[in-house]
């Protein structure tokens, strides 16, 4: 994985004294995705900015990518991974056999691709995560596009006869004409729709993200324009469950074993969960093929044994099934043990790393585990997005959850409002705001005539989930791993696994009762009975008192100053009363009560501070 940027004029730029400079420290917030090397390329009217962590042939994926084709001059800035890349290049060069490889890059590969297949046919045959800007220099064109899923990041803003773009907003905000401006919008995403994100929402103003399954042009006059090329698409089921069942077998342990590609060391996230355990079962094996032995890796927190208290949501904890898994699979493990005030202060690193406040402790203790797994290997599969996909949430499950109207993960509008400042209050409608975002979503779910009333309240479900929570998840992912340095695969988001789960009759997913059914039954044999069918384990978090009271102090010890940014858009009495708040009301999913809402307070703190957020409400 790597980290991209440019800039797009529509006039010509002199790229000399102040211009470099500006250029070299948005280079300089990119080091961390690509700490093996950095590239650079100039033109007239385009500077493309490229930093690599290697990983598919070091000697020859170097970046910026340049190509030529019938007498036009290509530049490639490319972040990701393909996971066919063997078998488009047969195809490529059977459709056109001139083309000469250097090396086994897939970075080579998707150029050959773009320049002889074209952008919609290219994006239609590759398999993988990636976001990409591919600049045409005699035609001052460029076009851009993101993964299907959405793993991995692209985010711009347009301003007059300028087009900048970058894999991180902090990239973007390096930029002398982009300023860290919150307005109503922006304010209205952190406290009704925060951690998560409007699609394409940046939350400052100005800055936009590509939606997943999206690509976009810029032509020479600057004009911009966005189009979808896949979404997830409802298509008739025809197999029975059996039939089902080996489809989805075959389709998670391919996806599984093309990710295992790696000119680096690999290894795998172990919870003892069904998802991690899964892949890390196909992992060992694969790798055990190859006189390997598969490095695993979790994490826990201190006294977290002597604090669990088994709940609806979370009925067991994980540290024994991971020794069952460790010792099932002979995998070389390592586990992170995280002290309290060590997860408290990664707090605000996370916000570093995300450039917004995220999922608060669970944000910061991925960017410690990954910090320790860093040091092991450069890529490690995880099992994000199974319970999209497969229906494992209490909200898919539960009849009157799964009813109610609005976000299933955020059923609290009427709360996080009395934390807004009462001057802004007046200027805001919290339920209004919300439900147009709800209904924005709503009116892009893709159904088939004649659906019973249960598929097709799950087909917006699981469409409300993939571009919804998902993408929460997969930015905490993506930015607390490339933090450190750290590729992160998701096998589980293969487009053909979304594509073929979105269509699959919810009794299938359902199987016996439980949650994932299909996907236990289908993979029944790779795993020990008891982690098959146990019962679903949300990410493990802090139950330490400790924590709770640190967050009281780190939120009173805002409370206390008369300048802190927060209470220019937070109501004091309102923050003051969760100091002692024991209702726990949820804020985001299940993981997020009052601890975590204290600290995603402390994170929009320093945020605002970190950031010199400009609040122009």
């Amino acid at each position: 994985m790597c980290a991209i940027a440019g800039e797009i004029s529509t006039t010509p730029i002199h790229y000399n004294g102040e211009t470099y400079t500006y250029l070299d420290e948005m280079l300089a917030t990119m080091r961390r995705r690509g700490p093996d090397a950095t590239g650079t390329a100039f033109y007239p009217h385009a500077a493309l900015l490229h930093a690599r962590l290697s990983v598919i042939d070091p000697e020859h994926g170097a970046q910026p990518y340049q190509g030529t084709r019938h007498g036009r001059h290509y530049t490639l800035v490319y972040n990701g991974e393909l996971y066919n890349t063997e078998e488009l290049r047969h195809q490529l060069l059977n459709d056109h056999p001139h083309i000469i490889f250097d090396g086994h890059s897939d970075t080579e590969l998707l150029l050959q691709a773009l320049l002889h297949w074209g952008i919609e046919e290219t994006l239609s045959k590759i398999n993988g995560i990636f976001a990409f800007a591919l600049w045409c220099n005699e035609t001052r064109t460029c076009v851009m596009a993101r993964d299907p899923i959405g793993v991995k990041p692209f985010f711009f803003t347009r301003k007059p006869g300028h087009f900048i773009f970058a894999s991180e907003i902090k990239t973007l905000l390096a930029h002398p004409k982009v300023e860290p401006i919150l307005g109503l919008t922006g304010l209205c995403e952190l406290f009704f729709t925060g951690p998560g994100r409007t699609p394409g929402c940046g939350v400052l103003e100005g800055i936009e993200e590509l939606k997943p399954g999206e690509y976009a042009t810029l032509d020479e006059e600057g004009n911009f324009h966005r189009h979808t090329y896949w979404r997830l698409t409802d298509k008739q089921h025809l197999e029975d469950f059996e039939e089902a069942a080996r489809k989805v077998r075959f389709l998670v342990t391919n996806a599984i074993e093309r990710q295992l590609v790696s000119d680096v060391p690999i290894g795998t996230f172990l919870s003892g969960g069904l998802d991690s355990s899964i892949i890390s079962s196909v992992a060992a094996k694969y790798m055990q093929a190859r006189g390997q032995r598969l490095k695993t890796f979790s994490v826990t927190y201190v006294d977290n044994e002597k604090y669990f208290t088994p709940t609806k949501f979370q009925p067991n904890s994980d540290e024994p099934y991971i020794e069952r898994m460790v010792e099932y699979l002979g995998s070389d493990h390592t586990r992170l043990v995280i002290g309290t005030e060590e997860l408290a202060e990664a707090l605000t690193e996370a916000v570093a790393a995300r450039d917004l406040p995220g999922m608060a402790d669970v944000d910061a203790s991925m960017l410690l585990l990954c910090r320790e797994i860093r040091k092991h290997v450069t890529v490690a599969l995880s099992g994000e997005c199974a319970d999209e996909i497969f229906g494992g949430y209490p909200w898919y499950r539960d009849p009157e959850i799964r009813a109610r109207y609005g976000f299933p993960w955020a059923q609290s509008t009427d709360y996080r409002a009395t934390f807004l400042s009462r001057d802004l209050a007046g200027k805001i409608s919290p339920n209004a705001y919300v439900d147009a975002r709800y209904q924005e979503m709503l009116s892009d779910v893709s159904k088939r005539p004649g659906l019973s009333p249960l598929e097709d309240r799950m087909r917006e479900m699981v469409h409300l989930n993939t571009y919804g929570f998902m993408q929460t998840l997969l930015d905490r992912k993506d930015r607390m791993s490339m933090y450190s340095g750290l590729e992160v695969r998701v096998p589980f988001c293969d487009k053909r696994i979304a594509q073929y789960l979105y269509s699959t009759p919810w009794q299938y997913k359902d199987f016996k009762g439980r949650e994932k059914g299909l996907l236990r039954y289908s993979m029944a044999g790779i795993l020990p009975d008891e982690i098959l069918w146990r019962k679903k384990s949300p990410y493990p978090k802090t139950h330490n008192p400790a924590y709770t009271d640190l967050m009281r102090r780190k939120l009173q010890a805002i409370l206390d100053r008369k300048d802190a940014p927060l209470l220019a858009i937070a109501d004091r009495d309102a923050l003051t009363g969760l100091l002692t708040d024991e209702k726990a009301v949820p804020w985001y999913g299940q993981l997020m009560t009052t601890p975590q809402t204290m600290a995603y307070f402390v994170q929009i703190n320093d945020w605002l501070t970190r950031y010199k957020i400009q609040v122009r409400c």
